[in-house]
């Protein structure tokens, strides 16, 4: 798979290390055999290279090492989905705290032209919630870097604090302090933006790399109906 685009710096932390070897898991059973084609054909396929495999035929070891590359194929291709999944649910959470943090931004620009209390608790509010949604959105962040692991990838993902100070703001609430909740807030919007693209970016791999796998599948597989039809 190709290196996906790095993320930006700044206060998250991610780091994504692109190898080039990648670990599959063991299948007890070949899943490769299920496909469109007609149940009955594939059954007879099956019965004549188990015949091959069972007279030792010169074709054996060929077929052999097919039937091994298409289970490495159908794990990587699930661990591969599996990752996506993650990563989509990951930015489905990182959408929500982007929300929260939109709709503070926009109190504390009414806050700035002098909405006062009222402005300043809508913000707070806004805050409180995108400080939990923040933490359900780090919670699927780490799943998504569990399941980049087991294709391969070592990413960790990191998002910023949530600033939900109340008391500091509302005691010193000034012109000078209003400037300051409102850069905060952008910046952790720009934070969790740079988040997001990068998660977007890297399921754009993953489904680079399924497609490849896809393929690679389907030459199998024609040459294993070569060996069996011969």
């Amino acid at each position: 798979m190709p290196r996906p685009p790095p993320p930006g710096s700044g206060s998250t932390a991610t780091e994504l290390g692109w190898p080039r070897s990648r670990r599959t898991r063991g299948r007890s059973r070949p899943s490769w055999q299920s496909s469109r084609r007609p149940r009955r054909y594939e059954k007879l396929l099956a019965e004549k290279e188990r015949q091959l495999l069972a007279r030792g035929d010169a074709r054996a070891s060929e077929l052999t090492d097919l039937g091994a590359a298409l289970d490495r194929v159908s794990a990587e291709r699930r661990e591969h989905t599996e990752a996506y999944q993650a990563g989509q649910a990951a930015l489905h959470a990182l959408a929500q705290v982007l929300g929260y943090l939109g709709s503070a931004k926009g109190a504390s620009t009414w806050d700035l032209l002098g909405g006062g209390l009222i402005a300043d608790a809508v913000e707070h509010n806004r805050l409180r919630s995108a400080d939990e949604a923040a933490w359900h959105a780090q919670r699927a962040l780490d799943v998504f870097s569990r399941e980049l692991a087991d294709v391969g990838v070592s990413a960790r993902a990191r998002l910023p604090k949530v600033d939900t100070r109340w008391f500091v703001d509302t005691f010193f609430d000034n012109i000078i302090t209003d400037v300051m909740k409102h850069q905060r807030i952008e910046n952790t919007r720009a934070e969790v933006e740079r988040t997001a693209r990068w998660v977007q970016g890297v399921g754009t791999h993953l489904r680079h790399r399924d497609a490849e796998l896809a393929n690679e599948r389907a030459r199998l597989l024609v040459r294993r109906e070569e060996l069996l039809r011969g």
